[in-house]
């Protein structure tokens, strides 16, 4: 029998270790996470067809669970999914939540070697949430404003597709193939929910919902009267198309005008903060001294909450609605 030094057997232990690991997480993975391939999908809408389910009771497998009901009713879960969605993240809820929780571990690590347990907690739980929170509102913001601008171009293939006698679902075909992300991908999923049988009203709904702008309303909305009562939909388009770019280049002038109150409104929020850490780094006892005094918490709060207020109606006087 072949006898391995102490040091091999270690190393072989930690490979056999590593291996097992890697194979239960595959098994969980593929157990609770596993996604239906393109053919078990449409061999599960055939069953459901053959069952006598309904059409309706079909195209709900192709409509995303966030948009599906209204927003009040809908589900915390649900409400990520959505958020996920509108960011532009093909990652389900589960695994956003897990990366949540590791993110919060590791900054609960690096916490600790610097502050109390206590404090560490509060930081990691406000760094698990909080972060990822901000993160997914300002990858949805900079997507919703990026398709913003791309819309009226695809609105007007749309229109042109129109007046040359193609039909809706030819036209938004159109826009899915030739126009890049997000609004491509939009008008793909719109082209297959029409293209399994929905109702084109309906699927530019759930683009609208997908999407939550007023200028996705606007062309739901218009879509949808259109194709109850008939119309000219190429001229709607190009209307719409005309004023979505002029609410755009209107949005671009407003914040022109008001770059210097925005500016302004920054700089006196962030001021005091500058100004006390500026005393604190160069003279620790200015606020040391009178740190224990009743009332010095007193005076402190006030001040912070003066601040705050001050922030807060600074930005509500430079923020239009338009």
């Amino acid at each position: 029998m072949i006898e391995l030094e102490p040091f091999t057997t270690n190393i072989l232990i930690y490979i056999a270790l590593f291996v097992g690991v890697l194979l239960a997480f595959e098994g969980v993975q593929q157990i609770v996470f596993r996604k239906e391939t393109r053919g078990e999908t449409r061999n599960r809408r055939m069953r459901m067809i053959k069952n006598g389910a309904s059409s309706e009771e079909v195209l709900q497998l192709l409509r995303d669970p966030a948009t599906i009901g209204k927003s009040g009713n809908r589900g915390l879960i649900a409400r990520l999914r959505g958020l996920l969605a509108q960011a532009g993240l093909t990652i389900g809820p589960i695994w956003a939540i897990l990366g949540s929780l590791g993110f919060g571990a590791a900054a609960f690590v690096a916490a600790s070697q610097m502050l109390t347990p206590d404090l560490a907690l509060g930081a990691s739980v406000l760094a698990a949430v909080v972060l990822p929170l901000l993160v997914l509102l300002g990858l949805k913001q900079a997507r919703i404003q990026k398709l913003t601008a791309q819309l009226p171009d695809a609105l007007d293939l749309m229109a042109r597709g129109l007046k040359v006698g193609h039909p809706v679902a030819v036209t938004v075909g159109n826009v899915a193939t030739d126009m890049p992300d997000p609004v491509g991908s939009e008008f793909g999923i719109i082209q297959d929910q029409i293209n399994y049988g929905d109702d084109i009203g309906t699927a530019f709904q759930d683009f609208a919902k997908r999407v939550g702008t007023e200028d996705a309303n606007y062309l739901a909305v218009s879509v949808g009267i259109q194709h109850g009562t008939g119309g000219n939909l190429a001229r709607i388009l190009n209307v719409l198309s005309d004023v979505i770019r002029d609410r755009h280049i209107m949005r671009k002038k407003i914040r022109a005008i008001s770059a210097e109150g925005r500016l302004s409104s920054l700089i006196l929020t962030c001021l005091p903060l500058l100004i006390y850490f500026s005393i604190e780094l160069s003279t620790p006892t200015f606020y040391g001294d009178v740190r224990d005094d009743p009332k010095f918490p007193f005076f402190a709060y006030t001040i912070v909450g003066l601040t705050l207020a001050q922030g807060l109606i600074l930005h509500r006087l430079v923020r239009f609605k338009f």
